[in-house]
């Protein structure tokens, strides 16, 4: 009907401006305009009876898209994920989870440090969440052969006003660099002597270190150019270890950490740090132990080669002042470490320890390591550590140490 209706409006018009021309041609023209009419009419109508005879269908027609390789954005071995779809909606309240397994197993004979011959060291389970826009919460639960511990477990406020950030709860102190890391993310098989002679642990002993429920704060501080500098507070209850006790609940300790970086050129940085601790000991209230650390950490990864070659240097001085009855003992302790990648998934490196035991400074160890370590994938590691102990009482021990580790899940970055 339209049709018609544009046809007839076109024929007018034509008729207006062509009054003047002769009967013969107009009649011509119409004649040619009706036949066109004619034929339109004829293939709309053809259109509409083969449109009423198509089968109406009952589903959606299906959408085809290119194959994605594996391995590539969104293929079959990384799924990326539909934000605000059903899978978000339904972890909206799920926290990450992770899983990391740490199996060790040592060989030859130490009598005075007699760990056991195989052990599935620690499994350690964390659990992490945004809580809302203004805090966000990080659990850590080691399960391990004598029982389930929670290692770490604290809440963040990363945007206090001031540019300060705080947590509370029970943290690893920021006390040097390798006391905040767990037993997983070391450069090593074992910790340091110096950790188990002046930090509060014992030999027979897999984990040591300050740690304790508490409160921590920390800042930025303003400096030069190229350079960055954090100052961290933190005050805990004063339990943590052989190292601090509290026997009344005023008997809190305090720790408190320096640090500075910098990057050097565009391949290498440079990090250094100065600690103190000071808590009651085990003698009572009327006892101090006061500790001080430093510690340097150089890095060199070049950016055109940074999967297959790399390198870093730590070493790490503490000094311990424990008040006793008889007399005050000043300790020290230090380790240096060097390790280097040598491919793509293979790592050597080496430490040295020397220290004197807090409880009685007169007394020391001293030790080397060899370790080659390789990372089939960020998931899974295996190390070998080749280790000889001397220790104060006379007697040494070569040791062969082993490393599987295995996570599943997601586990967020430590501490850089």
């Amino acid at each position: 009907m339209k049709l018609r209706l544009v046809c007839a409006f076109a024929l007018l018009l034509a008729s207006s401006t062509l009054d003047a021309q002769a009967p013969e041609d107009l009649a011509a023209r119409v004649k040619a305009l009706e036949e066109r009419v004619g034929a339109l009419e004829a293939e709309l109508s053809a259109l509409k009876a083969a449109q009423a005879a198509a089968p109406v269908p009952t589903t959606a027609p299906a959408v085809t898209t290119a194959p994605v390789p594996s391995g590539a954005p969104g293929g079959p071995s990384g799924q990326l994920p539909v934000y605000g779809g059903a899978s978000a909606l339904a972890k909206i309240f799920n926290p990450d989870t992770g899983i990391i397994g740490n199996f060790t197993g040592i060989a030859a004979r130490n009598r005075l440090n007699p760990q056991p011959s195989l052990s599935l060291q620690e499994s350690e389970v964390s659990l992490q969440a945004i809580v809302d826009p203004f805090a966000r919460a990080d659990f850590f639960m080691a399960f391990g052969e004598e029982g389930v511990e929670v290692e770490e477990g604290y809440v963040t406020f990363p945007a206090l006003p001031g540019g300060f950030l705080a947590k509370a709860g029970k943290m690893r102190a920021a006390f040097g660099k390798t006391n905040e890391l767990h037993n997983h993310s070391l450069p090593w098989i074992d910790r340091p002597l110096m950790a188990f002679n002046l930090l509060g642990g014992a030999l027979e002993e897999a984990d040591t270190g300050i740690k304790d429920a508490g409160l921590s704060i920390s800042r930025t501080l303003p400096a030069p150019r190229d350079l960055f500098l954090e100052a961290t507070a933190q005050i805990y209850r004063g339990d943590s270890g052989t190292l601090f006790q509290a026997s009344r609940r005023r008997d809190i300790a305090f720790v408190g950490r320096l640090r500075g970086y910098q990057d050097l050129t565009e391949s290498t940085n440079l990090e250094l740090g100065g600690s103190y601790a000071r808590g009651h000991n085990d003698l009572g209230g009327a006892f101090v132990t006061n500790v001080f650390g430093f510690d340097a950490t150089v890095r060199w990864k070049p950016l055109r080669r940074a999967i297959y070659r790399s390198f870093i240097g730590r070493t790490e001085w503490t000094w311990s002042r424990r008040e006793d009855p008889a007399a005050t003992q000043r300790a020290l302790g230090y380790f240096a470490s060097l390790d280097y990648q040598l491919a793509r998934r293979w790592f050597l490196g080496g430490r040295y320890d020397w220290s004197e035991r807090g409880r009685s400074a007169s007394e020391h160890d001293s030790g080397g390591s060899v370790v080659l370590a390789f990372w089939p994938s960020e998931f899974s590691g295996i190390r070998g550590q080749l280790r000889r102990t001397r220790y104060a009482e006379g007697s040494s021990a070569n040791e062969l140490l082993f490393q599987f580790l295995f996570t599943l899940g997601v586990h967020g970055a430590h501490p850089f």
